[in-house]
């Protein structure tokens, strides 16, 4: 069953004012009070970003500072750091909140006594979401990815669009952009069912699989949800999805999705795709392939982000981008021109023949599918994977996958997992010494050291010239490779 936003139950007419603030559009923006408890994030900082374009005042605060907040304040906003009761006036229309915040905030406390309508950021998202040409990319892998790279061929075609990534662009200057166009893409995430708040013109599936596994109770709930999100696209849009994936094909079956004047495109390697690719050849890890469309050679085109994995996601920008109304043959002339986004084989320096990478995979499946890349892009003498573990519930029910994963890795290292939205439950179930004795069993070479000091000084010891090291995960294991690559540097 559908799990519901909060709702404020307070004095009736400031609640209704604050919704009526975003449902009656743009033009009723200006002048209007925005606060954000928790805007550093990168969705949160975007969204603040783009009610500043439509001359709303926004206020917020965050626990930390940085450049995203600095950045915030140069274009109107007053951030505070530190959560604090009058941070908040209580004369702001709306209040939004990002999933970190939890009731006892003294600031969403305050908003509740006065009866300010509170968002969840996922919700006020959708509320501006539905005045553009929504584009909303959707996945349990590579969501940031293909929304980094639309995002991307819009602004080169010169379409100025609106985005808001889960990552970094460096080639956008940033996770988000408020754009003069008409298109607003958007990554689209499942967790907490948020990605129902969102109601596309064009929305993307690129694969379904089992995670969040602390918030679903299995891998049929998470399908209906995908379905779910599919039903939310506007009449006479367009669905976008993977033909290939077991679980999306299931969804695909359901005729509702075509009710409303709807259409379906798929992509994938079979000629059985609408969008499909053909006579692909692979290297140094990197791909270059024919593009068809509807069995109609659209031309030819190749990538440069490695992994066969990321000739999948580029059909999906290139559907999208066709059905968004851009020329074939401009999409692919400037399709190979996108780098990557951050933390997504990421390539950090090359010292004294030692290659150091970051990467965010922190699925098993995403786990194999860098593993692969990397070897084939940068065929190591021996590939150092430092892995962090991401959330004790995803560890504990993946698990028997997770130890799977890492064969391609010729040393695995493992610190304690990464505690984020888990039970005290959950910790006593499953650690990271647990793990590294499953990947043992399965044949390959993995050891638990606790304490990023310790992995430096271990891979200081350990690594030679030729050795590739990449730092991977969803937490904070990128310090590794940063205190490895000041040590390189000091020593080389």
């Amino acid at each position: 069953m559908l799990r519901t936003n909060v709702r404020i139950h307070q004095p009736a007419t400031r609640a209704r004012r604050g919704w009526e603030v975003v449902t009656n559009g743009f033009n009723g923006l200006a002048g209007k009070r925005f606060h954000f408890i928790g805007v550093g994030g990168i969705g949160m900082s975007g969204l603040a970003m783009l009610l500043l374009k439509h001359k709303a005042i926004v206020t917020g605060s965050d626990q930390n500072p940085g450049e995203t907040i600095d950045h915030l304040c140069e274009f109107g906003a007053d951030i505070k750091i530190g959560h604090k009761e009058h941070n908040l006036n209580p004369q702001a229309d709306a209040v939004v909140i990002s999933a970190a915040i939890k009731e006892e905030n003294p600031e969403l406390k305050l908003a509740r006594r006065e009866g300010i309508r509170v968002y969840k950021y996922a919700e006020m998202l959708g509320k501006v979401f539905q005045f553009y040409q929504g584009i909303a990319i959707s996945g349990t892998h590579g969501k940031s990815t293909t929304s980094g790279w639309l995002a991307y061929l819009f602004k080169l075609a010169g379409l100025e669009p609106n985005f808001v990534v889960g990552a970094v662009v460096t080639q956008l200057a940033g996770s988000s952009s408020v754009g003069s166009g008409q298109h607003f893409v958007a990554e689209a995430c499942e967790y907490d069912r948020s990605f129902l708040n969102l109601k596309p013109q064009i929305a993307v599936i690129l694969n379904i699989e089992a995670d969040h596994l602390d918030y679903y109770k299995d891998e049929a709930e998470i399908v209906e949800a995908f379905r779910d999100f599919a039903l939310g696209t506007k009449n006479s849009g367009v669905i976008i999805a993977n033909g290939e994936d077991k679980n999306t094909k299931q969804l695909l079956l359901d005729s509702r999705l075509l009710e409303n004047n709807r259409k379906i495109e798929t992509f994938g390697f079979g000629k059985e795709n609408n969008f499909y690719a053909d006579n692909i050849v692979e290297k140094d890890g990197l791909y270059s392939f024919d593009v068809y469309h509807n069995k109609e050679l659209l031309g030819k085109t190749h990538i440069s982000v490695p992994g066969k994995h990321n000739v999948a996601n580029a059909l999906a920008v290139i559907a999208a981008a066709v059905n968004a109304g851009l020329a074939a043959k401009d999409i692919l002339r400037l399709l190979p021109g996108f780098t990557g986004v951050d933390r997504r084989l990421m390539l950090k320096a090359k010292i004294n023949g030692v290659t150091i990478l970051d990467d965010y995979a922190h699925h098993p499946t995403e786990i194999r599918a860098s593993l692969k890349a990397i070897k084939e892009h940068y065929q190591p003498k021996r590939l150092w994977c430092v892995f962090q573990p991401h959330q004790y519930s995803r560890t504990r029910f993946l698990l028997d996958d997770f130890a799977e994963s890492f064969k391609l890795a010729d040393i695995t290292i493992m610190p304690e997992i990464y505690f984020v939205r888990d039970s005290q439950q959950s910790k006593k179930e499953v650690n990271a010494q647990v793990l590294v004795d499953k990947i043992r069993a399965k044949g390959s070479e993995a050891l638990f050291i606790d304490g990023f000091d310790a992995i430096c000084e271990y891979l200081t010891k350990q690594v030679s010239a030729g050795d590739v090291v990449v730092t991977m995960g969803a937490g904070d294991v990128w310090k590794v490779s940063d205190e490895f690559l000041k040590w390189l540097r000091k020593n080389s």
